[in-house]
């Protein structure tokens, strides 16, 4: 099927009791068993729930992976898939990370044995330098929040391979509409479920999705045991909104390339961070490995001066964490979403205090435009 066919239909089935188009809220905490060993698949709902089981299966199948596993958010996801290894074990991961991500490798999971090390994976020659005997796992994003850099999953996946090492890619900037790691070598996909999947701003959650049965039965184990899991609410959520997945996506798509546009254009702006321009270095390699170039990108204003007085100045675009909703939000790296990274280690990645990230939004991007206008007039 078709990827919107599959946004709409995969897993969700009409409902065999009533007829349901939508799939049910199934908001219970157990369900009654018709004697002892016996009962209609479903025990316990921190095990299975029938609304998040209907968005896994969703999920996987749009991210063409076999096995999906809903979190409470996207880093329980994250969280969830390191504990699959154990104290010794060393990750590598990409020098641009979330914040959030950064956070939880750095103080709290190396207090459990946990090994991390950083280095700019576009660099094929870096991360070979990187992997360690110890080196179980290479996580990355592609693009990075919030400049942009791109990684080509394909050649950083054979060379983690070559060392027995997994890939996994957190997939949440492009979503599956845009950009698929499985079908590039990646054994583990993750997605914040709250950016793009959702889409409306109205719900936190993750997911995780790959194929191979061994590491899906520990991941099920996981979850189970640990208990983070996707509540039947926020999974209906996710899946209302993944059936607009791909209308939205064309829309963001549309939307950021020409507010990139415009920005790269209007001589109060420094520079602009999007894959989709040519000035971007790695523009060619976007074009290969994913079908568009999405709505988020980061524009350089000079100072935290200036950052400042944009981000007081916007109207229509909304000052706000988070992104991939339908409404524009603004947000300044430095002091909101990469606050926990070190002030050093900000400016080696080129994350500086007059760095701005536009999560663009489906608005009629005339309107967008002309708020940024005003905005920028201010400087």
């Amino acid at each position: 099927m078709g990827f919107s066919t599959d946004a709409i239909h995969a897993g969700q089935e009409p409902d065999p009791a009533t007829g349901a188009i939508t799939v049910p809220i199934y908001q219970t905490s157990t369900f009654v068993q018709e004697e002892l060993g016996k009962h209609k698949g479903y025990e316990y709902a921190r095990t299975a729930n029938p609304t998040r089981v209907a968005l896994e299966r969703n999920l996987a199948v749009l991210e063409r992976g076999k096995f999906g596993y809903a979190f409470a958010s996207g880093m329980a996801a994250i969280n969830a898939v390191m504990t699959l290894f154990k104290a010794g074990d060393h990750v590598l991961a990409g020098h641009n990370l979330y914040g959030g991500t950064f956070r939880l490798f750095e103080r709290v999971l190396r207090n459990f044995g946990l090994t991390f090390s950083y280095v700019d994976t576009s660099r094929l020659e870096d991360v070979q330098k990187a992997i360690q005997p110890s080196t179980r796992l290479l996580l990355i994003e592609t693009p990075t929040n919030p400049v942009m850099e791109i990684t080509d999953i394909a050649a950083v996946g054979g060379l983690a391979h070559a060392h027995n090492v997994l890939l996994a890619v957190d997939n949440t900037f492009m979503s599956p509409y845009l950009q698929r790691p499985l079908e590039l070598g990646a054994d583990i996909v993750i997605h914040s479920t709250t950016k793009y999947l959702n889409g409306h701003s109205d719900g936190v959650g993750g997911c995780v999705i790959l194929n191979d049965l061994a590491l899906a039965e520990r991941l099920k184990f996981i979850q189970n045991a640990a208990g983070a899991i996707l509540g039947p609410f926020d999974s209906w959520l996710v899946l209302r909104g993944v059936k607009t997945l791909a209308v939205r996506m064309e829309r963001h798509n549309q939307n950021g390339m020409a507010i990139a546009l415009f920005l790269a254009a209007h001589p109060k702006v420094k520079s602009v961070h999007y894959p989709g321009l040519p000035s971007h270095p790695q523009h060619e390699l976007a074009r290969q490995q994913m079908a568009g170039f999405g709505g988020m990108l980061a524009f350089e204003t000079g100072s935290l001066e200036n950052a400042k007085k944009v981000l007081k100045a916007v109207r229509l675009c909304s000052l706000a964490e988070s992104l991939g909703g339908v409404e524009t939000l603004i947000s300044h790296p430095a002091t909101m979403t990469h606050a926990s990274v070190p002030a050093e280690d900000r400016r080696r990645i080129g994350i500086t205090d007059g760095l701005v990230r536009i999560s663009v939004g489906i608005e009629d991007v005339e309107d967008l435009i002309a708020d940024l206008e005003q905005a920028l007039a201010t400087l």
